[in-house]
């Protein structure tokens, strides 16, 4: 096959994948979305909210703490090499790999719980009652079981990618957010709408801990049939030594170091928004902390998670054979066209987040136990992540292609940096401002730190395997951002027209969403078409593929040629 055909091979090979793998997430983060929307109108934004909110967090930060990041960054390439090198097709070294990693989660998880009341004190404001961190405990120790799951979950998932199936993965969140919702849903019926941690009851606090945790049990089982019909059956091995594991675990020692550093940033987070929340209490302001902060990012995460991490979970099984290799300019190719069609999405969702946030927020989460105020700092918390979404994202294109290397060493310090960063910036900022806005502050620290960070990953990847098309991709983002910066002035104006019209309200939030959203789109595509950005016609393919009829960008363009190849890589052009 020639390099020509080799490239629109892959090329279409990974719009598919990543086209399942969208469809999947999109699906799942819909039905995220109603849990969220639900648990909020169940739990509040305020102190309560935030016992919530840091009881199930805890799992998340120890799991991904011990092994989550080694298992998503180190152990995928290991197990495509071992695929292609073993006569078993990996198959024993991913036995040995569940099980090592399977009793790794049961010991911590059983500790975890043990230490569930210090735990919470590292993460609880100082400022909390015996009754708020006694309600955090409960909920810490219902939910920390959730530990060895969600490694379950992430180790099946690893081994369904390797083999070429990537739905299943993308598709199980769906189960665990159906659990939650009904679990919420009748928290809601036998509380009501304004849970506090003095009025709450130990039977309340563990329908809800129990069922936040038996979501993410379901999670991880449906996978189990999906792996017996792609051709993998589990069996317990304990012959650890000597089977290539060593190298694996030197590799995840600096993904671990690499993970720790954010928890260290996170915890400092943690105990500024906490605490932020029990004095707004106390003035009698609208609720901002914890569960604000956590809410806003997972808004600000949504489009990362549809775009981005589906196009990286089909890049790298194939950087990492290219590394393998030793073909790095395969590598550039696919970092640089990761880029930049996740820019031509990430970079009007940015754009429509600063808009929109606040209206967004207000019509997902003002019932129940939030009011119109606390769901509006939501969104304007919401607004000031959205400024850093396009460098989280092309960010984490350019760390995953360190992983293909296997290089786990150089990430680490590049995050240490933007730890540093966010810390430098954020904190100052939080207490330069007055309370109301401080929440703001942190999201605005942590999306300068990303900037800084992209900067510098982007230059130490494109000297390590000779460029990363650097001019053609600042190019093509220049233009990206031109075009959303269009989008974002005229969608702006219309909002400000509206608001002349009903300024509050669902009245007035649905029309400021649907007519200013529906003007920013047909804005930004209208630019894109005139500036002639190709990524689009990537993204309009890819979706062309899954909707019958629909057909392309390429061939709606006037005098297009109808047939230009997707991910097209420019002529070579001079070192960056």
């Amino acid at each position: 096959m020639s390099e020509a055909a080799e490239t629109t091979h892959t090329s279409t090979s990974l719009m598919r994948s990543s086209a399942v793998m969208a469809s999947g997430t999109v699906v799942s983060r819909i039905t995220g979305m109603v849990r969220d929307v639900v648990l909020i109108a169940a739990i509040g934004t305020g102190v309560f909210s935030d016992t919530y909110s840091i009881g199930n967090t805890i799992p998340n930060i120890i799991y991904i703490l011990i092994v989550g990041g080694a298992l998503n960054a180190v152990f995928i390439p290991q197990l495509v090499r071992r695929m292609k090198d073993d006569d078993d097709d990996g198959a024993a070294y991913a036995d040995r790999l569940l099980t090592i990693t399977g009793l790794i989660l049961l010991a911590v998880s059983a500790l975890a719980v043990l230490l569930a009341p210090w735990i919470v004190r590292l993460y609880g404001s100082g400022n909390w009652s015996a009754n708020d961190l006694s309600t955090a405990t409960a909920f810490a120790r219902y939910c920390l079981p959730q530990i060895f799951f969600y490694g379950v979950y992430t180790m099946l998932a690893q081994v369904l990618n390797t083999r070429g199936r990537f739905g299943a993965p993308m598709f199980a969140p769906i189960v665990n957010n159906a659990v939650v919702v009904i679990a919420a849903l009748m928290f809601i019926g036998i509380v009501g709408s304004n849970p506090s941690t003095s009025t709450i009851t130990s039977g309340q606090i563990a329908l809800l801990g129990i069922g936040t945790t038996l979501g993410v049990v379901a999670q991880a089982a449906v996978l189990v049939p999906v792996l017996r019909r792609a051709g993998y059956l589990y069996r317990p091995r304990f012959d650890f030594r000597g089977q290539g594991l060593g190298k694996a675990g030197q590799l995840a020692k600096w993904t671990i170091g690499f993970v720790l550093i954010n928890q260290l940033s996170y915890l400092v987070i943690a105990n500024l928004t906490t605490s932020n929340n029990v004095n707004a209490a106390r003035e009698g302001l609208a609720a901002a902390g914890f569960t604000s902060y956590q809410k806003a990012h997972l808004l600000f995460i949504l489009p990362h998670s549809i775009v981005t991490v589906s196009i990286v979970t089909a890049l790298l099984p194939r950087m990492s054979r290219a590394a393998h290799n030793l073909d790095f300019r395969r590598v550039s190719r696919d970092v640089s066209s990761g880029m930049r069609l996740t820019a031509a999405m990430l970079m009007p969702a940015s754009g429509a987040f600063i808009v929109f946030g606040a209206t967004i927020a207000a019509l997902l989460y003002a019932r129940g136990a939030t009011s119109p105020a606390d769901a509006t700092n939501i969104g304007h918390v919401l607004s000031w992540f959205a400024v850093g979404l396009p460098a989280f994202s092309l960010y984490y294109v350019l760390l995953r292609g360190f992983f293909s290397l296997e290089d786990t060493k150089t990430p680490f310090w590049i995050n240490l940096l933007l730890n540093v960063f966010n810390l430098a910036i954020a904190v100052p900022l939080f207490f330069a401002v007055g309370e109301s806005s401080r929440i703001e502050a942190l999201a605005l620290g942590y999306s300068l730190a990303y900037w800084l960070s992209l900067v510098i990953s982007w230059r130490v990847l494109g000297k390590r395997i000779g460029g990363l098309e650097t001019r053609h991709t600042v190019r093509s983002l220049v233009r990206i951002g031109i075009a959303t910066l269009i989008a974002m002035g005229i969608a702006y104006g219309v909002v400000v027209a509206l608001s002349h019209w009903r300024s509050t309200g669902a009245l007035a939030w649905w029309s400021a969403l649907i007519v200013g959203g529906s003007v920013f789109v047909v804005a930004y595509f209208t630019a894109a078409w005139a500036m002639r950005i190709t990524e689009i016609d990537d993204v309009f393919a890819m979706v062309g593929r899954r909707v019958p009829g629909l057909p392309s960008r390429a061939t709606q363009r006037p005098g297009g040629s109808g047939h230009e190849p997707q991910h097209r890589s420019p002529p070579e052009s001079p070192p960056d």
